[in-house]
């Protein structure tokens, strides 16, 4: 998204968080094309090592105390933030909740959105399709198959739209379903930021020709 705001001089650099990269995409094509009021989100994560395996007290939190494969855990999350530092034109419209769930890897975000020009299931699903051909393409993708979180296990994608759950309620409230591998689709793109990055500071870098592959 703002990768080309890097030229070379940086010393530390953050590629976000895996749930980040995977709701920038489409909160920016659904801003960009028909313009965004307000955003609710909720992240369903996999376990993480911060959670015990047994009933244990060994957190602050006390939700964070339960066992990580016997429960559905809410958490907190910054998530918001991260949106609204990436997409500015979203601040102070962006909420988030995030939930612990008993797998181990694949994730997933049901987004909730109000937008300021009318719509359709048919035209939203259309401008997602378009997105991950074109500009999107690579970071955002579409599946309308019947999968379950496994069928992602790994997925390059830092997003994958599941259309078959695009609801809307009335014109202008819109629900969508994205699953992300939080673990491949987010290493995917720390080495593209990474190989970005290096080709702008190092000093063996040859400019690559018109039609070279990055």
């Amino acid at each position: 998204l703002n990768h080309a705001g890097l030229n070379g001089a940086e010393r530390l650099v953050s590629n976000a968080s895996c749930t980040t990269n995977a709701v920038v995409p489409v909160l920016e094509l659904l801003h960009r094309e028909l313009g965004i009021e307000q955003v609710l989100l909720t992240t369903l994560h996999s376990v993480m090592n911060d959670q015990p395996l047994a009933d244990g007290y060994h957190h602050s939190d006390l939700r964070r105390t339960r066992s990580a494969m016997q429960s559905m855990i809410p958490v907190s999350t910054g998530l918001a933030r991260g949106v609204e530092r990436l997409l500015p034109a979203l601040k102070g419209r962006v909420q988030a909740k995030a939930i612990r769930v008993p797998t181990i890897n694949v994730s997933a975000i049901d987004l909730t959105v109000t937008l300021a020009q009318d719509t359709a299931v048919e035209a939203l699903n259309g401008l997602l399709q378009a997105a991950s051909a074109g500009p999107w393409r690579g970071v955002l993708t579409t599946s309308t198959a019947p999968h379950a979180s496994l069928a992602f296990n790994p997925d390059p994608h830092s997003a994958i739209v599941d259309l078959s759950q695009t609801r809307c309620c009335g014109q202008r409230l819109v629900n969508l379903f994205v699953w992300f591998d939080n673990e491949w689709g987010f290493a995917n793109r720390m080495l593209e930021v990474a190989a970005h990055w290096s080709r702008l500071w190092s000093p063996h870098y040859i400019q690559p020709q018109s039609g070279d592959q990055p």
